[in-house]
């Protein structure tokens, strides 16, 4: 019987919109997907890293794509730590990357806040099939 991808409980409003893919050897170019609730990366990032801590531990940078976010804060407190937040151009558009101090990532496909709740929920359950070569098709930048 095959696995079921890991979700993350919905029911607070402030849980964050996460599906990963299983641990284990990393299969396409995405680690599973993120459905912010707005563009305000600052905002947002905070109940992303408390849910990506279980997978990561200590949560020591996030990379993003510049043109995919106003700019945020370049570092954010996060549990007594501060959490190094830095844009790349070279970043493919419609990702984030989070990276833990002992310099395990995850990258995950980000689903656009503004996106309709049964797209975006196919978007999420896509990019954590372990098969999955990339997850959903649904980006940050419209």
């Amino acid at each position: 019987m095959p696995s079921v991808p890991s979700t993350t409980p919905s029911t607070p409003s402030t849980a964050p919109r996460l599906r990963l893919k299983p641990a284990g050897p990393a299969t396409g170019n995405a680690d599973g997907a993120w459905w912010p609730r707005t563009r305000d990366l600052s905002a947002e990032l905070p109940a992303l890293l408390a849910a990506m801590t279980a997978r990561l531990g200590r949560i020591d940078r996030v990379t993003y794509h510049l043109a995919d976010w106003p700019v945020p804060a370049r570092r954010l407190t996060v549990d007594d730590g501060a959490v190094r937040l830095e844009g790349f151009r070279s970043q493919q558009g419609g990702t984030l990357t989070v990276v833990g101090w002992d310099r395990h990532r995850l990258t995950l496909l980000v689903v656009a806040p503004d996106t309709d709740s049964d797209v975006a929920q196919h978007a999420l359950t896509a990019a954590a099939v372990p098969e999955s070569a990339t997850g959903g098709d649904v980006p940050l930048r419209a």
